[in-house]
C-alpha cells in the first residue's frame, strides 16, 4: 500500500470527466463488494458452529474435536496476518484481495469434499490464512476508495457484513446445513465466493501497494504513539465480548431460554446493524465519544444480564443494548488504528487482526473454564469488570489512539491505505 499521496488512485474523489466537481460519493457498489468479503471471512469462521453434530458424525470425531475447526482458524489468522501482511506489502491491492478471496473458495471447498479430520482442519487452518489476508486489507481499502469525509461511513459499510453474517447468515447455513447436508452449505459459501471474486475483478478499483523500500516494520510500529492503546482495547473488549457470545446458547438455556436462542441472536444483529449505521454516519468526529458510548452500552448490558436475568423482557433489552454497543466497534478500533499508524497503517491493521483474533481465541478457552468453574452467571460479570479498563484507556488516550477530534492528517486516504 503506498504510503505517499496518491490522488490519481483516489476514484471516489477523481474529477468529473465531463470538467465538473470531484465526485464526492461513497463508491456503493464496490463497498458492497468489500462487505460481501466481510461476511464471507465472518460466516466461514463461525458456520461450523451450527453444523457440529453432523459434520462429527460424518468425520467420525467427538463435536468438542469438531468444534476446534473454529479455533484452528483463530489461530491460522493470528499467527499469520503480521508475517504475510508484511511480505504482500508491495502487491497490488486488487491481486490481493482476489487471492485472499480465491483462498476462501478453495479451503470451503475442501472442507465440503474432506472425509477425514486431519484434511479438514488443515482446511479450516488455510480458511484462517486467507482471513488474517483479508482482515489486514479491507478496512484500509474501504478507507482508499472513499472522499476523505466520508472515509469513516466507507469502512462502516464494508464491515456492516459482521453483523449480517452473525444475526442471518450462520441461521440460514445452519437451516441449509439441516435441510440439506452440512457439505452443502460449505460446497454454498464456496459458490458465493466465485460471484464475490467476478463482482470485485468487475467493480473494485485497484491501488498500488508500497515501494519495495517500505515495507511495514512490526515492532517499530507499536511505539506508533496511540498504536498501543487502540491494540489493548481491542484486546480485552473483543476478549469480553466472545466470553459471552461464544457460550450465548449454554447461558440462554440456563436462564430457561434455549428455544428463543435464534430470535435473541436476530435482536442482537438487528441492533447491531444500527449500531454500525449511527457509526458510519458519526464516525468522522465522534470515534472517541462512539467508543466510550459502545463500551459503557454493553456494560450496562452485562449488568442487567448480570442482575435482572429472571425478567425475560429485560433480557431482550439487555441484548439489544449489547447489539447497539458492540456493532460500531468493528469499524470504530479498525479507523482508529489506522489514524494512528499514519504511514505504518498496514503493519497496525495487521496487529489489529492478530489481536483480534487472539482475544477470540482466548475468549473461548476463558468462557470454557469459567462456565466450568463458575457457571454461565459468571458471563456478564466478567464482561463487565472486563470492560472498565476499557473505558479508562479510551479516556486515558486522548492525545494519541482515541482523541476528541480526528486530525486531517488522521484522516487522508494514504494513511489507512
Amino acid at each position: 500500500m503506498s504510503t505517499a499521496p496518491d490522488t490519481t488512485d483516489t476514484t471516489a474523489a477523481r474529477p468529473d470527466p465531463r470538467g465538473g466537481p470531484a465526485q464526492q460519493k461513497l463508491p456503493l457498489f464496490a463497498l458492497l463488494a468489500l462487505a460481501t468479503a466481510v461476511f464471507i471471512t465472518s460466516l466461514t469462521e463461525t458456520l461450523p458452529a451450527g453444523l457440529l453434530p453432523a459434520m462429527s458424525a460424518d468425520l467420525g470425531v467427538s463435536e468438542s474435536a469438531t468444534g476446534q475447526t473454529v479455533t484452528v482458524y483463530a489461530i491460522g489468522t493470528a499467527l499469520t496476518a503480521i508475517p504475510l501482511t508484511a511480505a504482500t506489502a508491495a502487491w497490488r491491492r486488487k491481486r490481493l484481495l482476489l487471492a485472499a478471496m480465491g483462498g476462501f473458495a478453495l479451503a470451503n471447498t475442501v472442507t465440503a469434499l474432506s472425509s477425514t479430520y486431519a484434511l479438514t482442519m488443515a482446511a479450516r487452518f488455510v480458511a484462517g490464512v486467507a482471513a488474517g489476508l483479508a482482515w489486514a486489507l479491507l478496512a484500509g481499502y474501504a478507507r482508499r476508495m472513499a472522499p476523505e469525509h466520508l472515509q469513516g461511513r466507507a469502512i462502516a459499510v464494508a464491515m456492516a457484513g459482521i453483523p449480517v453474517a452473525l444475526s442471518l447468515g450462520v441461521p440460514s447455513g445452519t437451516f441449509l446445513g439441516d435441510a440439506l447436508g452440512w457439505r452443502v452449505a460449505f460446497l454454498a459459501m464456496t459458490g458465493l465466493t466465485v460471484l464475490l471474486l467476478l463482482w470485485i475483478v468487475a467493480a473494485v478499483p485497484d491501488f498500488p501497494g508500497q515501494e519495495r523500500g517500505e515495507r511495514p516494520r512490526m515492532l517499530r510500529t507499536l511505539r506508533v504513539p496511540g498504536v498501543g492503546p487502540v491494540l489493548f482495547v481491542t484486546l480485552v473488549f473483543v476478549l469480553a465480548h466472545t466470553i459471552l457470545y461464544a457460550y450465548i446458547a449454554a447461558y440462554l438455556d440456563d436462564l430457561g431460554l434455549g428455544g428463543s436462542t435464534g430470535l435473541i441472536l436476530l435482536v442482537f444483529g438487528a441492533a447491531s446493524l444500527a449500531s454500525i449505521w449511527i457509526t458510519g454516519v458519526l464516525v468522522h468526529d465522534r470515534l472517541r465519544g462512539l467508543t466510550v458510548a459502545g463500551a459503557l452500552l454493553v456494560a450496562v448490558a452485562a449488568a442487567v444480564l448480570a442482575v435482572l436475568s429472571d425478567t425475560t423482557a429485560l433480557v431482550y433489552a439487555a441484548t439489544a443494548l449489547w447489539g447497539l454497543g458492540w456493532g460500531g466497534i468493528p469499524t470504530l478500533l479498525q479507523t482508529a488504528v489506522g489514524d494512528a499508524g499514519g504511514t505504518s497503517a498496514d503493519a497496525a491493521q495487521a496487529m489489529l487482526v492478530t489481536v483480534w483474533n487472539a482475544a477470540m481465541a482466548a475468549g473461548g478457552v476463558v468462557g470454557g473454564l469459567l462456565l466450568d468453574a463458575f457457571g454461565s452467571g459468571s458471563f456478564p460479570w466478567s464482561v463487565l469488570l472486563l470492560l472498565l479498563p476499557v473505558i479508562a484507556v479510551v479516556l486515558y488516550a486522548r492525545d494519541a489512539g482515541f482523541p476528541p477530534r480526528r486530525s486531517t492528517a488522521d484522516a487522508s486516504p494514504t494513511s489507512g491505505a
